[in-house]
């Protein structure tokens, strides 16, 4: 293995700086620590990144993968590194500034870590920001080991587990599709962009009075969509999800329904910021129209109540549901919603670029026009069922590059469901 001496001491260096700006300093918070450091230091019982921060060998290669730590250390001449424990001190804190200052990666270094920045923002010249810092990190709510310390919290008290039966929890960091990688319409860009803005200066909207933001209800077909956007929005804001399938709540605890809907609402309460994503909403309506079950109906209400007292801007809880049967909702439930985002099946030209999203990293050669124009009436999740079922034909083959002839199969292959499909819907 190789090692690069003037990384592993950059690295080395920037932990023990962090390490002692960040113990010295009560204005600094653990959301200025960077997610890897301030993941490794987390205190799941405190919910947070205790002072003082002590630096060993064995910290040093947990946090950057390092094999070389001792040895480069030992070449730092404002650092001590003692046998016992292993623990790396640091001697001369002018030196190691100045030492830090004059690296070729400095600048990128600090500028990715607030706790450094803070200091050198006013260091020698050096083009760096607390700022710019600052906004290169996610906050402490988006890493697994915040919602982690929260959930074991919640999971001792009385009733606790019945509740995280009921939902989802899904932290930023574990979030795999991006915006980037959905195809959306100008519209939804707009609702995602006015969301951000209204979580960002959620300060002001609440000095001014204007709390009723932050209720979507994401309507449209099966597949268009509506579940990935809320999840790439939660890696966007970087914000714990918490899903919930009404008819889930409802069909496994009829008797405790109303109970568990408000113990949700409280536990998006309490890993506020978050978003609290309600699906299949349209359960709301089937619940209202129905005599069978008085205690339904109870927690329907329940339901909408928990809605009317939940805020974005007071509570820091994004409301977002969704519903695959939008005509079917009455006006109580709709008027819940401060904005109703339309998930419609992808015109042809979205059906294309949904198509060369998916298949950029397939080798192969494709004409995306074709195949959009032989999908009329295809979700974004169906053309992406066409493309595993071309990459699973593609491997009984023993091929990893693929062709047009692929993808027209797969199209086939797919038609062959729908009939199944429809069966299974209708019976």
């Amino acid at each position: 293995m190789k090692f690069n001496m003037v990384d592993d001491k950059l690295s080395i260096t920037e932990l023990v700086l962090t390490a002692h700006l960040y113990n010295q300093s009560d204005k600094l918070s653990v959301d200025d620590l960077p997610q890897r450091i301030r993941k490794h230091y987390w205190n799941e019982e405190e919910k947070t990144v205790k002072r003082p921060i002590y630096v060993t060998e064995g910290d040093v290669k947990t946090i950057y993968g390092l094999e070389n730590v001792k040895n480069s250390t030992k070449t730092l001449p404002f650092l001590e590194f003692e046998e016992f424990g292993s623990q790396i001190k640091l001697t001369v804190f002018d030196l190691a500034t100045k030492w830090l200052s004059k690296q070729a990666e400095a600048v990128d270094t600090i500028n990715n870590n607030p706790v450094l920045a803070s200091f050198f923002e006013n260091y020698d010249n050096l083009p760096v920001s607390y700022e710019k810092a600052k906004a290169s990190i996610m906050p402490k709510e988006s890493g697994r080991e915040w919602i982690n310390s929260l959930i074991k919290s919640i999971a001792s008290e009385k009733g606790a587990e019945d509740m995280l039966k009921l939902v989802n929890i899904v932290a930023p960091e574990d979030i795999k599709q991006t915006l980037k990688d959905l195809v959306l319409t100008k519209e939804q860009e707009e609702e995602i962009e006015k969301m951000a803005k209204a979580i960002q200066y959620r300060d002001y909207l609440n000095r001014i009075g204007l709390r009723e933001i932050g209720k979507l209800l994401f309507v449209g077909p099966p597949g268009t969509g509506k579940t990935s956007t809320a999840r790439a929005l939660s890696g966007k804001l970087g914000l714990p999800i918490v899903e919930v399938r009404l008819s889930q709540i409802t069909d496994q605890y009829l008797g405790e329904t109303a109970k568990n809907i408000d113990r949700v609402f409280e536990l998006a309460r309490r890993l506020s910021p978050c978003i609290l994503f309600i699906d299949e909403f349209d359960f709301v309506a089937k619940a209202r129209a129905t005599d069978e079950h008085a205690a339904l109906k109870r927690a329907v209400n329940t339901l909408l109540k928990a809605i009317d007292e939940i805020s974005l801007v007071e509570h820091g809880v994004l409301l977002i549901g969704a519903t695959n049967h939008p005509t079917i909702l009455d006006h109580a439930a709709w008027r819940r919603f401060d904005e109703i985002v339309d998930f419609t099946l992808p015109d042809r030209d979205m059906r294309k670029k949904i198509l060369d999203i998916v298949l950029r990293d397939i080798k192969g050669s494709f004409d995306t026009e074709e195949i959009a124009a032989k999908t009329e009436g295809y979700s974004g999740s169906d053309l992406r069922l066409i493309i595993r079922e071309a990459v699973l034909n593609g491997l009984i083959t023993e091929r990893t590059v693929l062709n047009q002839q692929d993808l027209l199969r797969g199209i086939t292959e797919f038609n062959k469901r729908i009939p199944l499909k429809t069966k299974d819907e209708t019976g």
